[in-house]
């Protein structure tokens, strides 16, 4: 059975690659922001007189900006942040701070620790602050809401053959923001779980702390590579010195075919570092702005 988090993993082979799931993976980025974060975001947080806004402020965060795949309270902060400086959304209410929220998430990222329904559980029964019980609430709505909706999204096309391929020279985790119970279940419903030894979700804590850890158990740094579709992804792959591989948005099936065909002999070879890597992260970063249209 695959473990969910890190306790108990063990190195079997040389090789270790780490594996993003939403929007990597799965084609599931737009069913679950979409139809599951937003509409929460918007009854919880109180956005009911800007939902046009905050939908807008919400897609482009989450899904169509440098800012795609982060934990999903400091991405939903982001949100807020970018209707606070929209216009069209102040003049039609004063866009509310949810400064308990964002201490939290500070603390925690100052400290290293997880962003995730346990610790912000402890938070608000320890401050009982109003913020933290709105976050709360919506975090579960929407875990709520994604249990009931999101199924049947398959794998995108050339992620099997991926996995069996990478599972048999390396040992293979998944290593996501997504909390594990939804990780587990969209694993299993697929027949994917059997390719990875563990699941690291949510509740593991960062992906660089995830990727840290399986570096303890004495992996070289050139034989460890994480493949992701979202610049976090990327900054922690190069946090613990180790490679990256590029899922581009929009174009993911072209970027398995590329990864079955070439990238992933290049890394098993050796050769995957250098000009190849800066290759297709040129080409990666590239896919999305900084700059919401709204802004231009």
């Amino acid at each position: 059975m695959t473990a969910l988090g890190l306790d108990g993993f063990a190195k079997s082979h040389d090789f270790l690659i780490g594996i993003d799931s939403d929007g990597c993976v799965f084609d599931s980025m737009e069913i679950k922001h979409k139809e599951c974060f937003i509409p929460n975001f918007i009854n919880h947080f109180g956005l009911q007189a800007v939902s046009k806004f905050a939908r807008e402020a919400a897609e482009f965060s989450n899904l169509y900006s440098k800012s795609r795949g982060l934990n999903r309270f400091v991405s939903y902060v982001e949100a807020l942040d970018l209707l606070e400086d929209w216009p069209d959304a102040t003049r039609r209410m004063t866009i509310p701070r949810f400064g308990g929220l964002r201490d939290w998430v500070k603390k925690q990222q100052d400290a290293g620790a997880a962003l995730g329904n346990p610790t912000l559980s402890e938070a608000v029964h320890e401050s009982d602050d109003r913020d933290l019980k709105a976050a709360l609430a919506w975090s579960l709505a929407v875990n709520d809401t994604v249990k009931d909706m999101v199924h049947g999204v398959p794998p995108f096309p050339g992620v099997k053959d991926a996995l069996q391929a990478m599972s048999a020279k390396a040992d293979c985790i998944v290593c996501s923001a997504t909390p594990n119970e939804a990780l587990a279940n969209e694993w299993a419903e697929h027949d994917c779980a059997r390719y990875v030894q563990a699941i690291c979700g949510q509740e593991a804590g960062s992906k660089k702390a995830s990727l840290s850890t399986c570096q303890g158990h004495g992996y070289e740094a050139e034989k460890m590579l994480m493949i992701g579709d979202a610049p976090g992804d990327m900054r922690a792959a190069q946090a613990v010195g180790i490679l990256y591989y590029p899922i581009n948005p929009g174009a993911e099936e072209e970027s398995w075919a590329r990864f079955n065909e070439e990238a992933l002999g290049k890394f098993f070879e050796g050769t995957y570092a250098g000009d190849y890597q800066e290759k297709v992260i040129a080409e990666f970063e590239g896919y999305l702005p900084s700059t919401p249209p709204w802004k231009k």
